[in-house]
């Protein structure tokens, strides 16, 4: 974002330069005519339209997608620590305790992590023990519903990790910010020398305009950093969901991970 903002600068500046110093020896003419405010609508209407239609893909395809992962996850989980009820008290409590510590690892760990388009080992420490607790109820009725809430939660981790890294190539962003850089200069140059200042003027707003959309396309490609984010919201009530149906049965219950989801020394 600094980058956009930075290089948007520049491309002003070096507009203004050639405006200043290039432009007279492009023409000839009486120097106070040149490009009208009116005429820089066009381009400017131009750009924010395409720009627009980009970023608006970009919000619905990684944005969403991970926004519909992070829910789809926690609902997986609610299921998984709900479908534990009918086991057995001691896979029942396993259970619902992994779960527990799960939300808390993505919670606490992996979040921070995937605003870098990182992620974390720290849930697959509780997914694997819950897997584990599973054989002890292979053919039992519950057994199937267990699996398959699991798989789902799975599958809903998988898709939230692949929308943290950038979906959009880091050419495709260069050649954006190029783009920036050829038509601020461009619009520059035609600019009057004289009685200009409402030109200059326009160029400006075009300018920061333009910066800013660029820097909405790099936030909203990065959903779990920046200022339009996808908060853990799901999953800190799946893991609140998780505790309270523990402490239903288990009041005493010793979770085996801390608030963060690292597991207790034993």
């Amino acid at each position: 974002m600094v980058l956009v903002i930075v290089v948007a600068v520049i491309a002003l500046l070096a507009g203004l330069a050639a405006n200043r110093f290039l432009r007279p020896r492009l023409t000839s003419e009486d120097d106070d005519k040149g490009m009208a405010v009116k005429d820089l609508v066009g381009p400017l209407l131009t750009l924010t339209v395409l720009l627009l239609a980009f970023v608006l893909v970009t919000a619905s395809g990684s944005y969403g997608k991970a926004e519909n992962a992070s829910r789809g996850e926690a609902r997986a989980l609610d299921q998984l620590t709900e479908a534990a009820e009918y086991a057995p008290d001691a896979q029942r409590a396993r259970i619902q305790a992994d779960a527990v510590c799960y939300a808390r690892a993505v919670r606490a760990q992996e979040w921070p992590a995937m605003a870098d388009g990182d992620g974390s080992s720290a849930p697959s420490v509780w997914s694997t023990d819950v897997r584990r607790a599973f054989r002890d109820l292979e053919g039992k009725p519950v057994f199937g519903m267990l699996i398959a809430a699991d798989n789902k939660r799975s599958d809903e981790r998988e898709e939230r990790l692949t929308q943290a890294t950038a979906s959009i190539p880091s050419a495709i962003f260069w050649f954006l910010l190029a783009t920036l850089i050829v038509t601020v200069v461009a619009l520059g140059v035609c600019l009057p020398r004289k009685n200009n200042r409402g030109q200059l003027i326009t160029l400006t707003v075009i300018t920061a305009l333009l910066a800013t959309m660029l820097c909405i396309i790099r936030d909203v490609d990065r959903p779990f950093g920046g200022i339009i984010d996808v908060k853990p919201t799901a999953i800190t009530e799946a893991e609140r969901q998780a505790a309270r149906d523990l402490r239903v049965h288990h009041t005493k219950a010793e979770l085996p991970c801390d608030d963060q989801g690292h597991r207790r020394a034993t």
